[in-house]
């Protein structure tokens, strides 16, 4: 994993994913790219390593649902370890906050208030692609 952290690090990445030997990396901003590797390569994220910026609860429910192995992130907000802990995900970190604030840190991130009440990561998932819908619409 540590390669892998290097590599979003000094590729200053959003997102690295290894499946294998096949290792790509993402710049997206949120969790769009895990959306779309959900909806459209769900084999891909299937036992997959993966390295995140930052992980809030929106993208750890991505993660469990799509089948990640590991994870590593520098910042993994405690309601995405709510999920994560009753998961099959590994996951490390190097710090925690509580929750995971949008762009102008006014508030909750928009995908993290949409997965906050949600009881399991497929729920958390359901209520994610709804408000992405709602979001892209306007």
């Amino acid at each position: 994993m540590e390669d892998m952290y290097r590599l979003l690090q000094e590729g200053h990445h959003s997102l690295v994913v290894r499946h294998g030997n096949d290792v790509r990396t993402f710049d997206g901003r949120g969790i769009r790219d895990l959306l779309y590797l959900l909806a459209t390569e769900p084999d891909f994220l299937q036992s997959a390593e993966v390295a995140d910026k930052i992980v809030g609860r929106a993208a750890a429910a991505l993660m469990i649902t799509g089948g990640v192995r590991r994870l590593f992130t520098p910042i993994l907000s405690l309601t995405a370890i709510d999920l994560l802990k009753r998961s099959t995900v590994e996951y490390e970190y190097k710090e925690t906050v509580p929750c995971i604030m949008n762009r102008e840190n006014s508030g909750l991130c928009p995908m993290e208030a949409a997965a906050l009440d949600a009881a399991t990561a497929e729920d958390a998932v359901e209520k994610i692609k709804q408000k992405f819908q709602t979001l892209n619409h306007k």
